[in-house]
């Protein structure tokens, strides 16, 4: 965890960023939302409370001095003001306050239940806000190779491996920059996702080329010498060049300003192994690294082709208005053969 998030850090929260990273394997960007998030909560209940004068800065509060003292003193009510200043003042919409919610419930279990800090929680009757479920955003087929070809693999072969990571193995951004030489045998590649969960991933022959080619031409003698992917200064490339590297391939393809990001580009590889590889959802699960089926089953509600085919497979399908007026004289429509069952009592 950056250590320049921490100077504000009172040792209460120190401790369960800690534990979070180091005992419950969250990754390092996710630790970092728990203390901001944390941090703007803690500053908050002191304005609430009183503790600083009514017209500072909200941002402008230090949290260096928040103890177990001040934490037993908070309410499940004043959890609720806090949200309510979250979508009133800063305009945070459902999924924002929703994993807000998350973060200040796992503070107080960690308390309550690992610590012992805490006798009684006060999230323990803490609703979420309801959030609506939108289905993934994904490139298309034709798109996904509109971005494969605005991109030169001769002149920029490691953007262009990126890419076809990406867009064909679905890793997470986290699990990309992650990658080590050594994670690589054969066809084959180890990934290292959420919860420090290990997964093998089988490379096609598009990334098999794509890493051959970047590899063939990765900077000799680098800093951080077993990462796969490198930047100019020899390290470890960061989630964030990674990005700017998705939307910069995505605006020379004309698909910027879309919605696209490199994780659009996981649900691009998942949705079109669905769609097109008839991939079946347990596999996909295992391919995603989700830890829930119920994660993965939102792809099977974006395919739209075998939506079109599944319609299009209905016996009645072929029964147009011309077929049913040409035989209303004779009171009846025609049905298929293959549409006549002649187990009536079958339900």
């Amino acid at each position: 965890m950056d250590q320049k998030l921490l100077i504000d850090c009172p040792g209460i929260l120190r401790d369960y960023l800690i534990y979070m990273e180091t005992i419950r394997g969250r990754s390092t960007r996710t630790v970092e939302t728990y203390y901001i998030d944390l941090r703007l909560f803690f500053r908050y209940i002191k304005h609430l409370k009183g503790l600083v004068a009514c017209d500072a800065e909200i941002n402008d509060i230090s949290i260096q001095d928040v103890d177990i003292t001040l934490i037993r003193k908070i309410t499940l009510s004043d959890i609720y003001e806090f949200l309510n200043y979250a979508l009133a003042d800063r305009s945070n919409n459902a999924n924002t306050r929703a994993r807000k919610v998350s973060c200040i419930r796992s503070f107080f279990k960690y308390l309550t239940s690992k610590v012992n800090l805490l006798e009684e929680n006060p999230t323990a009757g803490l609703d979420s806000p309801s959030t609506r479920k939108s289905l993934p955003k994904y490139l298309n087929l034709e798109e996904s190779l509109q971005l494969l070809t605005s991109l030169d693999p001769d002149n920029k072969p490691r953007d262009y491996c990126i890419i076809t990571l990406f867009i064909n193995c679905g890793m997470r951004l986290s699990e990309l920059t992650g990658i080590n030489l050594t994670d690589i045998k054969k066809d084959t590649i180890r990934i290292l996702g959420k919860g420090n969960k290990e997964r093998i991933v089988y490379l096609n022959d598009a990334c098999k080329q794509a890493l051959e080619l970047y590899i063939s031409r990765r900077p000799a003698a680098p800093k951080e010498p077993h990462a796969l992917f490198i930047s100019r200064n020899g390290r470890r490339i960061s989630a964030r060049r990674v990005e700017q590297i998705v939307s910069s391939v995505l605006a020379n393809a004309g698909l910027d300003g879309k919605g696209y990001s490199a994780h659009k580009l996981r649900h691009t590889a998942a949705t079109l192994m669905y769609q097109y590889g008839q991939v079946d959802v347990n596999i996909l699960k295992e391919i995603l690294g989700h830890a829930n089926l119920a994660t993965t089953q939102i792809y099977t509600h974006v395919a739209s082709s075998q939506v079109r085919s599944a319609m299009d497979s209905s016996p009645l399908s072929g029964i147009t208005s011309d077929k049913v007026k040409k035989n209303q004289k004779k009171k009846s429509v025609p049905l298929p053969s293959d549409a006549i069952d002649n187990n009536d009592n079958e339900e």
